[in-house]
This record gives C-alpha cells, structure tokens and sequence, in this order.
C-alpha cells in the first residue's frame, strides 16, 4: 500500500521572499524620498502609481525621458562594500541623457532587485539614489523592490532606473545649430563614471589577480584606488540648466557608453565634424593606469571610456568664453577641448587629434 507524507504548510518567507524585509525597507526609504520633494509632486512613495503635474511654468512642455542601469560596476560595489555611491551613477546616468536636450529633470523611479534583501545594503543603495536626486533637482517618487530567491547569487543585486523631465518645446536643444567654426567645450569627469566596467575588471584582474586584491586599498594620487575606481559620476544638471538659461547651447552629448568617438556624433548634423584636442584636457590618473596595465590602444580608449571629459557642449565662438566662466564659477571644471569644421567626404563625424 502508498503510504501518506504529512506536510506542513509553507510561506512566502519558506520560499525565500521575507514581505517584513520588505515592509522594513519601505519605512527606511520615506524619509530619504522626502528630502527630495519639490513642486508637482502629488503622491509618491508607497502608492500603486507616483503622481507628478508638470509646473505651470512650462507653457508648452515636452516630457524627456531615459532610464539606464549602472552595469558590471556593481561588481566592484559588492567585492568592495562600495553600496553608498552606486545609487548616484543610477541617477545620473538617466538625468545627464535627458540634460542634453535641454530637459530638467522632474522625477525618478528605480528599481532594486536581489535574491535575497538585506535591508541595510539596500537601505545604503537607496540613499545613494536619493543624493543623485537631491543633486539633480528631480523628485524621487516611486520604485520597486524585488526579492526573488535563485536569480541573483547571495550578496548581488541590480539596478535599473528612470527619469523624467520636461522642456519648453521651443527650447530643445537637438544639435541641428551647429555649424564649421562654433566651439567644442568640455566638463572634466569624476572618473570613468559607469560605462567600460567590464574592461576595467579585466584590467584590474590582469595586474593584480582579483578585482578585490590588496592593492585595492593602496594609496592612488590621495586616495585608495578602490574610491578612485568606485568615484561616483558627476552630475551636471545644475550648472548646464543654468548655462542654457543664460546663453545659446547649440549641442550637448553626454560621454557615456561608445566614449567620446560615438557620443559625439549623436548631436552633430550632417556636413559637420568635431575635431576634439587630446591635449586640452588633462586626463585622470584612473586612465593612464587602465590603459599602461591593459595595453589599450589610444583609439579603444576614446571608444569607450570618456577620458576625462563627462559631457562636451556646443557653443557659438562668441559665447564660449563666457560659457566658460559660467561654468567655472559653477565650480565645473571646463576645457575648450576642439571645434567644430566642415567634414570632409568619408571622414569620421567626431576626431581625436
């Protein structure tokens, strides 16, 4: 005869999902969602949906909108318990895209992911976020969280997010001013901020072993290598609105993924080329130990990292010196990295020289 097996009942937490965790986490986010409240905020954290009215500033508003993730960096954020920082590439990631249409950003919704949540890893995330908001201005009104055991090995998590902006549809900044003779000018980096990550862990598994050696902690040009290398991106929203309320902006590009070789191009018409200076700029330690230990070629460095230089704006020759002081007085550091020239038949769209 079959014989019965009693079983005992299961829960969601049996299945590796602890709602209380959860509910937890909700309760440390309120008060970091808060500080970054600003006007058109109607309902935010904890609802089905986040409500935001556009300001009655805008007479005829387009909504911009990005969402990006902050990629295999996290894997330097786990092997280097670097949760506080990883939150800011998230935000400005999305809010340096839609910048460079002229758009202020308005709000930000992010989504964290784990096998299993540790509240005060995410807790750390999730303040990182609210910074990156607070620093650009846009609300933080919604996100999810999702524990979902077996998908995510113990300690790991992902991050996507998304923001949301507006733009007076007379004010979008789409690059099809530009022309031969305007000015190319450049706003320094923080470091490689969160694009060729995959080729920095090789790197630094080439010349020390692991991504978490000792030498991680080794002083680099004032401070340990692993905050060099873990440097939150730089966001320019502040200083950039103020810049296009002041003067004319003809082009902005954000240097990210494709590095300063196929950004660029992204905001050139057709007929122009952008021949940028490598000696105008000073690049940053970071990138002269990444490309001496992995051998890089100068033309893959320009192709994928940014070198130094995070976003590059397109000004008219008359407006560049005082488009400098602007931003320098916004305590950015600016470079007039090249300029612009009729582009040659079957050239590329954007030079280093």
């Amino acid at each position: 005869m079959g014989s019965t097996q009693s079983r005992s009942s299961l829960s969601y937490r049996d299945a590796g999902v602890d709602i209380d965790a959860g509910d937890a986490l909700v309760d440390r986010i309120r008060p970091l969602a808060r500080r970054t409240l600003r006007d058109g905020v109607l309902a935010g954290i904890g609802g089905f949906g986040a409500l935001f009215e556009v300001p009655k500033r805008y007479r005829e508003p387009v909504l911009v909108s990005g969402t990006d993730g902050v990629g295999t960096k996290l894997k330097l954020a786990f092997a280097l318990d670097g949760h506080d920082t990883v939150g800011i590439d998230l935000v400005a990631m999305s809010v340096n895209d839609i910048l460079v249409q002229g758009a202020e950003p308005l709000f930000f919704l992010d989504y964290f992911a784990c096998g299993k949540l540790d509240v005060d890893v995410a807790a750390r995330v999730v303040g990182g976020i609210a910074r990156g908001c607070e620093q650009a201005g846009c609300a933080l009104i919604g996100g999810e969280t999702a524990e979902m055991p077996d998908m995510y090995p113990a300690g790991e998590y992902d991050l996507a997010g998304f923001a949301v902006g507006a733009v007076e549809k007379s004010a979008i900044i789409d690059g099809s001013r530009i022309a031969p003779g305007d000015v190319v000018l450049g706003l320094a980096s923080s470091g490689a901020h969160s694009n060729g990550y995959s080729l920095v862990r090789r790197v630094i598994e080439r010349a020390w072993g692991a991504i978490d050696a000792p030498q991680m902690h080794d002083d680099f040009h004032g401070r340990r290598f692993a905050d060099a290398v873990l440097a939150p991106t730089r966001i320019y929203v502040r200083p950039v609105l103020e810049l296009i309320r002041a003067l004319p902006v003809k082009g902005i590009a954000h240097i990210t993924g494709g590095g300063l070789l196929e950004n660029v191009p992204r905001v050139l018409p057709d007929g122009v080329q952008a021949v940028l200076h490598r000696d105008a700029w000073t690049m940053p330690p970071l990138f002269a130990w990444l490309q001496a230990h992995g051998r890089i070629a100068d033309a893959e460095m320009h192709r994928v990292f940014n070198c130094g230089i995070g976003m590059v704006i397109v000004v008219a020759a008359a407006d560049a010196g005082r488009a400098e002081s602007m931003l320098r007085a916004a305590a950015e550091t600016v470079y007039r990295v090249g300029e612009i020239v009729e582009r040659p038949d079957g050239a590329a769209a954007t030079i280093v020289v």
